[in-house]
């Protein structure tokens, strides 16, 4: 845990950037636009804000550029760091580096790469707490949950949490490719029911995805359709009285096509999956390019608000709704593949 000390000297760190801000230079458009660079971007906006001396360095942010050379920049700060792993910090959402994020990374990222356009507002309520319930596609970094809640909160000002896997936050080549404590700070909420049920209890706002892991790891061969939801959404809203806002998006599919999960390496290396696809060979050679994702247009189509959902205890029963929520979204999905070319 980060003592009281480390977390004044954590935000004291961010106010006095704060006055600053990131400006994206020319090395940064670079990396925009180079597939290997975008981890550099991610690493490079949150040294700017923290201190971070077992970050990445200027040297071995150049070798990721280059065709294996993210192999020597690992041993080289795996070396320089002692011959240990960097320093695992527990770090606390914070929603003025969110911000920050948001407006200097993420907006030039959904501008110009992924096109995310957001309609159907009329169907979004004032304010929150809700769960805003998601088709999740893609097998790869969450780019559709990101882009939905930058567009969200630059719509509404909302200050928007995603639920996120517990490998974002535990697997232990996440603190190689980003800082410990990135995806907390930027309010990722874990994606267990204890730690769900306090963030719907505190009023938030969640990003969920019904189908869970089900979701990115079904494969290319059925983009589209929508696996089985998970009930837990259904019995929060209704014990704590907070409305489904449901959300269709087309695009998401394409950021990673052509892929296949590989059930048996998903589980030696214990990630909640692994795409194999011709993308993956570049990736060998490329390992930065593990949160990049192929240019792609991501439309966001805000369904009409679902309250509570007054459920019974008879788990069938929660089911059975939670099913008939999906069918309705997979209606309009495959009426709006009919009409718009993702």
């Amino acid at each position: 845990m980060i003592n009281q000390h480390s977390e004044s000297v954590f935000h004291q760190t961010l106010e006095t950037s704060s006055d600053k801000g990131y400006k994206f230079s020319w090395f940064d458009w670079i990396c925009l636009w180079y597939p290997p660079g975008w981890l550099i971007l991610f690493n490079r906006h949150w040294q700017h804000y923290h201190s971070d001396p077992d970050g990445w360095n200027w040297l071995e942010y150049i070798l990721f550029l280059i065709p294996c050379g993210f192999y020597l920049a690992l041993l080289i700060r795996w070396l320089r760091l002692g011959c240990r792993s960097p320093r695992k910090e527990v770090g606390e959402f914070n929603p003025k580096y969110q911000q920050a994020f948001r407006q200097e990374i993420l907006a030039p990222i959904v501008k110009y790469y992924f096109r995310g356009e957001l309609q159907q507002i009329e169907h979004l309520p004032q304010t929150g707490p809700m769960i805003v319930a998601m088709n999740h596609a893609g097998m790869c970094f969450p780019w559709d949950f990101l882009t939905l809640g930058y567009l969200l909160s630059e719509t509404q000002g909302w200050v928007v949490q995603p639920l996120a896997n517990v490998s974002l936050f535990e697997h232990p080549w996440m603190i190689w490719w980003l800082p410990s404590q990135w995806s907390q700070v930027l309010g990722a909420v874990r994606a267990e029911i204890h730690d769900f049920e306090t963030a719907i209890a505190h009023g938030k706002i969640l990003l969920y995805a019904p189908e869970g892991i089900r979701g990115p790891g079904k494969g290319w061969q059925k983009r589209y359709q929508l696996q089985k939801f998970d009930i837990s959404f259904i019995q929060l809203s209704d014990r704590y009285h907070i409305p489904i806002t449901p959300v269709v998006c087309i695009g998401s599919e394409f950021l990673h096509p052509w892929t296949v999960n590989s059930k048996k390496l998903q589980r030696i290396i214990k990630l909640p999956f692994l795409p194999i696809s011709p993308l993956m060979f570049i990736l060998l050679l490329f390992p930065s390019m593990g949160v990049w994702a192929m240019k792609t247009r991501l439309r966001y189509f805000i369904q009409p608000l679902e309250q509570q959902i007054h459920t019974s205890k008879d788990r069938a029963d929660t089911y059975q709704k939670a099913q008939l929520l999906r069918n309705k979204l997979q209606t309009q999905i495959t009426r709006m593949l009919k009409n718009v070319n993702p």
